[in-house]
């Protein structure tokens, strides 16, 4: 299907692409704190790693982005020592070159990558094989932590993306999300947490592409929820 599409609407494709990335809304990288420690209760050791939505792009504030509001619900229960390692635009092998050198070991990371594996127009295996080597490097270099993936997002739904491009990127993200969930039991150490948050416009930024506040507080009640349970 894919091949098909390109052979067919590549032209069209190539123009809508040039044209969104000249046209959309370009949204910064919101202010604030990228590490810290705060609650009370038992150590928890948190990395939030990974692409723009990781940076919290979408929010006015860390405090409203994944990170912050991630970090504000585990406070509740327990200490939380905490890091943010993203920046927009990375895939696998760019967020693998963000870890330092040497870095404290942690207990859980949160790695938010596959969006710019899409759009780069790279092919799904080559794209699970820089994840791998990325899972590989949070396991030698970070204390074998526990990794929490979210599923490729739902491009098919992105109202920034004219048509047929959201239809042919959505193609391309369920793909890449079939190749990683595939790969999966070869990842012991990473777990795939569905955090169903529904687009709408309440749930999404301005830019018709990243989440909003309230998009960010549903994805880190279930990320909350995932690393709390007992």
């Amino acid at each position: 299907m894919e091949l098909i599409a390109k052979l067919s609407l590549g032209p069209l494709l190539l123009a809508q692409g040039r044209r969104v990335r000249r046209t959309a809304t370009r949204l910064p990288e919101p202010p604030g704190a990228r590490a810290g420690e705060t609650g009370a209760g038992p150590l928890l050791r948190l990395l939030v790693l990974g692409d723009s939505s990781a940076a919290g792009v979408g929010a006015p504030h860390q405090d409203a982005a994944l990170c912050g509001q991630l970090v504000a619900a585990l406070a509740a229960q327990r200490r939380v020592r905490w890091q943010l390692l993203a920046r927009s635009g990375l895939d696998a092998a760019g967020i693998r070159a963000l870890l330092p050198a040497t870095a404290d070991a942690v207990d859980v990371v949160v790695l938010c990558c596959g969006v710019n594996e899409v759009t780069s127009g790279a092919k799904a295996a080559h794209s699970v094989a820089q994840m791998a080597a990325l899972l590989e490097d949070l396991r030698m270099r970070l204390g074998a932590p526990q990794v929490l993936l979210s599923p490729v997002p739902p491009m098919h739904l992105f109202p920034a993306l004219p048509q047929p491009l959201r239809w042919f990127l959505g193609l391309r993200a369920r793909k890449l999300d079939a190749a990683i969930r595939r790969a999966l039991p070869q990842w012991p150490q990473a777990r795939l947490v569905e955090h169903g948050v529904a687009l709408s416009a309440q749930t999404i930024a301005s830019d018709g592409f990243h989440p909003g506040p309230q998009g960010y507080a549903a994805w880190a009640r279930v990320l909350a929820q995932t690393i709390l349970r007992p």
